[in-house]
């Protein structure tokens, strides 16, 4: 099949958390032999700050935002594919990108919307009930959504949606996966993620202020906008980790910290992109608490799990060195089994063919 993905990037991760699922699930789609094409803006300084050159396994069309017309052209030329899908959060024409995709609908092929935040998008659609998505929601023949689990879906469903199914974040094996340690990145407890509002009240709680009370301890802190939050001394803040040094920032520290956004962490069964990206590379990862948390790592043997700050302290001040390498290499052993892009490829390709496929999240 011809697939088109109008989204935010595929060739940058700044300040585009979803990179690095576009890119597993693009890559394993090709390897069933998909053509895909994926259509982004020239905004946010993404190009400047590019991961990757254009892919041999996608044709990358990056078109200009000074007008509409370059963002018409590249609809057009997405017309002939038989799958069109619209991601959510591009940022710059999204109302019209979802008119335009729904547009090219025609019988035998399908219009996708692609929820990579769907807690947020559900949750600003439910406090306007004139909200402008709300009509369109309906018209996709689909809706695939980066996370959430049955709150998610069944919030979808009375938004009207025709059918709405989770392709969760998984390991890219191409990409992630264990190398040797690097001492640039030497801590007791890292965590990487950018600092946006609905995170940053958590990522004090679970990190900044479990920093602050362990002064003794190193703390390393990646992503943009940290600069201004009062940090201490001891925790190393290193701005921006391009994705080529995520193995070595997740195989280095004694433990990698996940952190949920506030939406996240509400519907549960969201596991971020950094979950799958630490076990790949062998780390001891502590999560906050979320709903389906163990229905991608058994919490104890896999995972450590935290309800608060006073609990990632907890599980810092036990972690042995033997034990961190013990739980790194279960979890990892389970995302290669269970957690791969390979995995979640093959279930959306049970999904447009209409076949039976095993559901990654139960649906209430």
């Amino acid at each position: 099949m011809k697939f088109a993905f109008f989204g935010s990037s595929l060739v940058s991760a700044y300040w585009n958390g979803a990179a690095t699922y576009y890119r597993g699930l693009i890559r394993n789609l090709h390897a069933l032999g998909h053509q895909i094409t994926f259509y982004e803006p020239d905004a946010y300084g993404r190009q400047q700050h590019r991961d990757i050159a254009d892919p041999p396994w996608a044709r990358s069309v990056v078109y200009g935002i000074d007008s509409a017309e370059p963002m018409e052209r590249a609809l057009e030329d997405a017309a002939a594919a038989d799958v069109i899908v619209k991601t959510s959060g591009i940022g710059i024409f999204d109302a019209a990108l979802e008119e335009g995709v729904l547009a090219l609908r025609r019988p035998g092929h399908l219009a996708v919307f692609w929820d990579v935040d769907a807690p947020a998008t559900l949750d600003e659609v439910a406090r306007d009930p004139h909200h402008p998505f709300r009509r369109r929601i309906p018209r996709f023949d689909l809706v695939c959504t980066y996370g959430g689990g049955h709150p998610v879906v069944n919030a979808y469903r009375k938004l009207g949606a025709r059918h709405c199914e989770p392709i969760y974040n998984a390991l890219d094996t191409h990409t992630h996966y264990p190398v040797p340690v690097d001492p640039t990145y030497a801590a007791d407890l890292a965590f990487l993620g950018n600092r946006l509002p609905d995170r940053e009240e958590r990522v004090r709680a679970f990190f900044i202020d479990v920093a602050a009370r362990r002064p003794d301890s190193r703390f390393l802190l990646g992503g943009s906008g940290w600069e201004s939050c009062g940090l201490t001394s001891n925790v190393h803040h290193i701005g921006h980790v391009y994705t080529r040094d995520h193995n070595a920032f997740n195989s280095t520290p004694r433990a990698v910290l996940n952190i949920s956004r506030d939406s996240m962490a509400r519907y549960g069964y969201s596991p971020a992109t950094r979950v799958f990206e630490a076990a790949g590379a062998g780390a001891c990862l502590i999560t906050d608490q979320w709903e389906g948390v163990e229905f991608f790592l058994e919490p104890g043997s896999e995972v450590l799990v935290a309800r608060n700050g006073d609990e990632v302290a907890e599980h810092l001040d036990a972690l042995t060195a033997e034990r961190a390498t013990s739980i790194g290499r279960a979890a990892l052993e389970r995302v290669r089994a269970e957690h791969t892009y390979a995995h979640r490829v093959a279930q959306l390709e049970a999904l447009l063919e209409g076949r039976a496929a095993a559901p990654t999240a139960a649906v209430a």
